[in-house]
């Protein structure tokens, strides 16, 4: 079978990646990278002996399937142009910088029967997919992503920048309907918020609490799941995972606190059994890949075998939903308890407020 004919459109910190990876893969044929900036364009097409053209639209006639991570504002006009071509698309998330435009494009690519695969890719973190198995009907979830301000992806706020992330891996464990959405912000870098805390409730009876931030001074990325077989802690950053669960013993027999309200009991003996006599504790095994070749190859895989997408328009669409509401209750967040005090994402001082208001 002949190589696949794939474009990149958009080579800057992200893109770039994409084509080198591209480049690589021996049933790929990287035939172009398109970019609006010459000397970056150029640059990348030499490290990946391939060519540069300024405009996406050069591609159009040249490739099987095309590579979008270009800023998030210009998803929809982008994608759609090889969307309506029928030409399969992988654009970087979040798939549009509003739900209407996440929802055109799903739309055209239903209607074109074209494949649009959307780059969550947290799913193809090999922590996450050693974790899956064991996040059986949740309970409760929470989740923390930390991150210092990049100055990448100031056209959007950390919703669509960094929590997009955790609301698809969520949804991807959950597998509930949404009841109810709780949330508030901060903004403290320019116009849009930069820090939120949300609370999702499901009609399953789950709750999941997500808590992101873009100005933290340390990346942390973590989700910990809570059900009736136990617990599960996975290191999305540092790729680990390890399971709590109760032990026979504890399932069975005497309960240790029962034991302990004996009044003989070895207090100090009884705390030092619970790992291991009352709760097993362990690591699971997890097998290190680089997510962004994983997502990348998977892609190519889709677009050769038809096979549909670990996550298609639809799975994005609906984080983007999610993410809608949750955008929704920061901006009517009352910090002072009433409509008339300050509302919406809290900005810390004038300059800002005049900053927010010209944007």
């Amino acid at each position: 079978m002949s190589r696949l004919r794939v474009g990149v459109v958009g080579v800057g910190a992200l893109g770039r990646h994409h084509a080198r990876i591209l480049s690589e893969l021996p049933e790929v044929q990287l035939v172009a990278v398109a970019d609006c900036q010459a000397e970056r364009g150029q640059e990348v097409a030499a490290r990946c002996h391939t060519r540069w053209v300024p405009d996406h639209r050069w591609l159009m006639d040249d490739v099987d399937a095309v590579s979008i991570a270009v800023p998030t504002v210009a998803h929809l006009p982008v994608a759609a142009e090889f969307l309506l071509r029928g030409i399969p698309v992988l654009v970087e998330k979040p798939l549009a910088h509003s739900l209407s435009a996440a929802r055109e494009l799903v739309e055209l690519a239903r209607r074109n029967g074209t494949l649009l695969q959307v780059g969550h890719i947290e799913r193809f973190n090999a922590a996450w997919q050693a974790a899956l198995p064991w996040l059986e009907d949740p309970k409760y979830v929470r989740t923390e992503r930390l991150a210092p301000f990049s100055f990448r992806s100031t056209d959007i706020g950390v919703v669509l920048d960094l929590m997009i992330h955790d609301i698809d891996l969520v949804l991807a464990a959950v597998r509930s309907p949404l009841r109810m959405v709780e949330a508030f912000g901060a903004a403290l870098m320019g116009p849009h918020e930069d820090m939120v805390q949300a609370r999702l409730r499901f009609q399953n009876g789950c709750i999941a609490d997500l808590n992101v931030s873009r100005v933290h001074p340390q990346p942390r990325r973590t989700l910990t799941a809570w059900s009736r077989q136990g617990c599960v802690a996975v290191d999305l950053h540092q790729r680990t995972v390890r399971r709590f669960a109760p032990t026979a013993a504890l399932l069975h027999g005497a309960s240790p606190v029962h034991v302990a309200q004996q009044g003989h009991a070895d207090i100090e003996a009884l705390k030092a059994s619970v790992f291991g006599q009352w709760l097993e504790s362990e690591e699971l095994e997890v097998v290190v890949q680089d997510a962004l070749t994983a997502e990348l190859a998977a892609f190519v895989d889709c677009v050769r075998s038809g096979r549909e997408p670990l996550v298609n328009g639809e799975a994005a669409l609906a984080a983007m939903e999610v993410a809608a509401r949750v955008l929704g209750q920061v901006a009517c967040h009352q910090w002072d308890g009433h409509p008339g005090g300050t509302v919406g994402p809290l900005v810390l001082d004038a300059p800002l407020n005049k900053l927010r208001q010209a944007g």
